[in-house]
């Protein structure tokens, strides 16, 4: 299944340029709140495996974020090796480092982003695992019976703030708004080609600034569920970025940021493409 928000409202994908309104075709059992979707997701897609309905029109300008409003939006660093070679710091071996992404930095897929003054805005494709079920102390080997689905993410990173002292400031150089985009739609696992290796990439104005395979991940999707479901509850609906691979733009010589006019492209295997606009 691939769930979309569009135009504010949940809807079921049949192709890529149309599906159906999930509020309409179930009689407001489900939606038309994206976010209350994921609050009983097992009935949920019980009931989307023979749903169907009136068909409505995909406009890209109206897709929004598939998580706008999570009880927990996480990001997750150094989870590739040749990232973590890149920026410097020390391989984790238990749990990666985690941050909070604030809400107000959430966006949709398709929209322009205002670089923070005098800052440095760089990239950070990334994979982001959206929560299913409420998930504490999972068992190992069970992590993806937690997932609902999958979807494309830009950890946007603004290194001033991030990284200015006495203390790193990972949570608010990752949360200006715009910088947290996700999309275009929601992938359940199922419907992945192999939902433990997927293609990664990222686009700068054409050129190709990162490439990488979610298989590379130190701390896989199902492991990020158990390693964080140890110290917290996760919430159906929580958002995890999991982490990005090596070619980001600041520990390059020289450093290469983000400018105004310019477009970064982000697309994962078999879930879609995601682009942000600067201004």
């Amino acid at each position: 299944m691939r769930l979309a928000n569009h135009d504010g409202r949940a809807v079921i994908l049949t192709d890529d340029t149309s599906g159906f309104d999930v509020a309409a075709a179930s009689g407001d059992r489900f939606g038309p709140d994206i976010q209350a979707v994921y609050d009983d997701w097992d009935a949920f897609t019980a009931w989307a495996a023979d749903a169907s309905g009136d068909a409505v029109a995909i406009d890209p300008a109206k897709l929004g974020p598939l998580t706008p409003r999570p009880f927990q939006s996480l990001g997750v660093g150094l989870n590739y090796a040749d990232h973590v070679t890149e920026s410097g710091f020390g391989t984790p071996d238990t749990l990666p480092p985690v941050f909070a992404k604030f809400q107000s930095s959430i966006a949709g897929p398709y929209e322009t982003v205002t670089l923070v003054p005098g800052g440095k805005t760089d990239w950070e494709a990334e994979l982001a695992i959206v929560v299913g079920r409420e998930a504490h102390k999972v068992a190992e080997g069970t992590g993806w019976d937690y997932v609902a689905g999958l979807t494309v993410s830009q950890d946007l990173s603004e290194r001033v703030t991030q990284l200015q002292g006495p203390a790193p400031q990972f949570g608010l150089g990752k949360s200006f708004p715009g910088y947290s985009p996700q999309g275009p739609w929601l992938v359940t696992p199922d419907e992945l080609p192999n939902r433990d290796d997927l293609a990664i990439r990222g686009e700068l104005d054409g050129e190709v600034v990162q490439e990488g395979r979610t298989s590379q991940m130190l701390f896989s999707v199902p492991a990020l569920i158990e390693k964080l479901s140890q110290i917290l509850v996760l919430k159906p609906g929580d958002v995890i970025y999991s982490g990005t691979p090596s070619g980001v733009g600041f520990t390059r010589d020289p450093e290469w940021l983000i400018q105004p006019g310019q477009t970064l492209v982000t697309t994962i295997e078999g879930i879609g493409t995601i682009r942000q606009t600067f201004v």
